[in-house]
């Protein structure tokens, strides 16, 4: 029979190995940052070039297995953590997902006027899918780059706004977050769809 963090078996029971504090730890933590849509770039590469030298693999062959185990997953979670930390569409999700703002799979209800808008738009995309016109594609891509303009100068707003806020004021700017990010996500399917006309 299994459980979380055990497992008995007719013989013994079993722990799992005693999971190191770091591992745990959330990348701002792991790389002793405030949590911030803007974490600051320089010392995200100081943490992950310092974290890499401490947590090099090979500087543990003469260790346990165990021990050259859990230096292996803290070398992961510092390549996985420098993966989105240097990468300011992975922050915005991270942050909004580490708030519990968002969820994977989530259905979100965008606005109906965002969708409103929006429906003129993929009108257009599905007549230039039967009707190509070199001149529509052109109106079409700069009205998604002008709406996409728009959101990003309202997220920069928004999440400049996040840092400077006490905590029971954030919960209002990470709703308005989320909005954007999903109205963000909606921009970048219309611009894949854009891209195979």
């Amino acid at each position: 029979m299994e459980g979380i963090g055990f497992r008995v078996s007719p013989n013994a029971l079993y722990l799992p190995p005693f999971i190191p504090p770091l591992l745990k730890m959330n990348y701002f933590e792991l790389y002793q940052l405030p949590v911030s849509f803007h974490p600051d770039q320089n010392v995200v590469k100081q943490q992950f070039y310092a974290l890499s030298k401490k947590y090099h693999p090979d500087f543990y062959i003469n260790e346990s297995q165990e021990k050259q185990d859990e230096v292996l997953e803290l070398s992961t979670l510092n390549n996985k953590a420098f993966q989105v930390l240097k990468n300011p569409q992975k922050v915005l999700q991270y942050v909004l997902e580490l708030k519990g703002v968002i969820s994977e799979g989530e259905n979100y209800t965008l606005p109906q006027s965002f969708l409103m808008e929006m429906m003129d738009v993929n009108e257009t995309i599905v007549d230039l899918q039967f009707d190509p016109d070199a001149a529509k594609l052109a109106d079409v891509r700069g009205e998604i780059a002008q709406i996409e303009q728009s959101l990003n100068t309202e997220l920069n707003n928004q999440t400049a706004q996040f840092e400077n806020q006490e905590l029971f004021q954030q919960q209002a700017t990470l709703a308005n977050i989320k909005d954007i990010y999903y109205r963000n996500k909606y921009i970048q399917r219309l611009k894949e769809s854009l891209a195979k006309l």
